[in-house]
């Protein structure tokens, strides 16, 4: 594990986030897939199921996407603006059979100031272990999806969204057209 399990599953919650608005179209387009992906990514706490709830996580997309096509000063800008906007007060706590683990706000803040501050504690540590070319973009080239490259090897190049898959479909394509016409 290359960071805490906590970190890890913020940093993969927040390209998530990012990538529901994207080129497919709105990726939370309502309240029903907010809930979906508040358990997808075992948030806990505090969800309102409303509408506001669902535009404050929303508006949330932008300032985080900007993290990963940025450099280190505007990053750690970024961070800092959640982090104070917030009034994040890290602390060690332990629920829902999860070893102890950072929270910065408290269960029933509001789910979009959770999503940013978890985000910004978890971005916090990539910054610090020198680890920012693990956020990058998806390397498909129809693809605007961002991801985090949790891999040993840093060798992770497609989003979650196929695009591996299509990229190899389309090299085998390519190299079955290369054989017939050598």
């Amino acid at each position: 594990m290359l960071f805490a399990h906590d970190t890890e599953c913020a940093l993969t919650a927040a390209a998530a986030l990012v990538n529901t608005d994207g080129r497919e179209g709105e990726g939370l387009p309502d309240v029903a897939a907010l809930d979906a992906f508040f358990a997808a990514h075992s948030y806990s706490g505090r969800h309102e199921h409303t509408k506001t709830e669902l535009q404050a996580v929303r508006a949330l997309r932008p300032r985080l996407r900007r993290i990963w096509h940025t450099e280190v000063d505007e990053i750690v800008s970024i961070v800092n603006g959640l982090l104070r906007e917030h009034r994040a007060l890290p602390q060690l706590i332990m629920h829902d059979d999860e070893p102890y683990h950072l929270h910065a706000v408290p269960r029933d803040a509001p789910l979009a100031t959770r999503m940013a501050v978890e985000a910004a504690m978890a971005f916090a540590d990539v910054v610090r272990s020198g680890e920012l070319r693990r956020l990058r973009s998806c390397e498909h080239p129809d693809c605007d999806n961002v991801l985090v490259d949790l891999s040993k090897n840093r060798s992770r190049r497609f989003c979650e969204a196929g695009c591996g898959n299509r990229a190899a479909v389309s090299a085998y394509r390519a190299r079955k057209a290369a054989a017939l016409h050598p």
